[in-house]
């Protein structure tokens, strides 16, 4: 058995895959699971954005690279379903041994994190990654038991009290000063301060007695 889990992150630029395009020319920010790859190369992507969402989606419907476009939308972020024609760069470095946790394009930038089992599965993660367009590696460290979690685990939140304290967060709204009012996150969701108020309250609530249970 190896002993040794690193956490690797990578920098991806210059990619012409359809959702760099369309983050790129929308401005945009996607979160994005791990693509599903396909025998016949193509991928089944599943992601949100929030901000300029209309405008992402309304590129990526005329991209011919994309297929069975799906969108669903809650409290304000749009959850996207599709099939990319195009090859994603992260399955070259999947395909020798990178576990992708999680992708973010960001105005055509894309960030990957993830795993990689020993020293030697790196090495081979990171000549296939010399080969890819615009990759590079950020960061390597260690995987504590600190930072890991269960593969089931699910935090028990509504969908609108996981849009309020996710909203919340990147506006600012929890940094100290804050970066953003009550009244400024809740015009984002549009709703009034007090369903916000409350949202959060039970929000934070349920999380602290799943963390603390």
């Amino acid at each position: 058995m190896i002993e040794e889990c690193l956490v690797v992150e990578f920098r991806v630029t210059g990619d012409d895959c359809p959702l760099a395009r369309a983050t790129r020319e929308a401005n945009a920010t996607v979160e994005c699971r791990p693509p599903q790859a396909r025998r016949d190369g193509n991928a089944l992507l599943r992601f949100s954005v929030r901000g300029g969402a209309d405008a992402l989606v309304e590129r990526l419907d005329e991209d011919e690279d994309i297929r069975y476009l799906h969108v669903s939308t809650v409290n304000g972020a749009a959850n996207v379903r599709c099939l990319s024609k195009h090859p994603c760069v992260v399955h070259r470095l999947v395909d020798v041994g990178f576990m992708a946790e999680s992708l973010q394009y960001r105005g055509g930038v894309e960030t990957y994190l993830g795993a990689v089992v020993g020293h030697d599965v790196l090495r081979g993660v990171l000549a296939a990654a010399g080969e890819a367009v615009g990759v590079t590696l950020e960061r390597v460290y260690p995987l504590g038991t600190g930072n890991d979690t269960p593969v089931a685990q699910r935090w028990d939140l509504t969908p609108t009290q996981e849009a309020a304290l996710e909203t919340a967060l990147d506006m600012g709204y929890f940094e100290i000063p804050r970066k953003a009012t009550a009244s400024e996150v809740a015009a984002e969701l549009g709703i009034g301060t007090s369903a916000l108020s409350e949202r959060l309250r039970r929000g934070q609530g349920a999380l602290f007695a799943q963390l603390f249970r």
